[in-house]
């Protein structure tokens, strides 16, 4: 069974940072492309960041370009989220997601995804 686990979120002040981890068990990483999406009360999910199988090919909305940082380690079967100068507006339940590795990453589309994580909590406030 595939399952994903996120952690690594909690409450930080504005200007802070944190690493988010997104750790897979029942299958290797090796062929899925993993996205990272947010959603906070009220809102639709959307697409944060994704990174391709091979790690080769990355990609970041706009609103976190230059903050963020998704990597991966396949060895470790995670893929990481490094989320610096966090804002108030970055405030939202973030999950990892897994889609096959030919899936275009580019449009970060939620549907394209599935064998979803439980989520973790980021709060930004001061």
């Amino acid at each position: 069974q595939l399952q994903l686990v996120e952690s690594g979120g909690g409450l930080v002040q504005p200007g802070g940072s944190l690493r988010l981890s997104c750790a897979a068990s029942g299958f290797t990483l090796d062929y899925y492309g993993i996205g990272w999406f947010r959603q906070a009360p009220g809102k639709e999910r959307e697409g944060v960041s994704c990174i391709s199988n091979s790690g080769g090919g990355t990609y970041y909305a706009d609103s976190v370009k230059g903050r963020f940082t998704i990597s991966r380690d396949n060895a470790k079967n995670t893929v990481y989220l490094q989320m610096n100068n966090l804002k108030p507006e970055d405030t939202a339940v973030y999950y990892c997601a897994a889609a096959d590795f030919h899936t275009d990453l580019g449009e970060m589309r939620v549907a394209d995804f599935g064998s979803w994580g439980q989520g973790t909590q980021v709060t930004v406030s001061s």
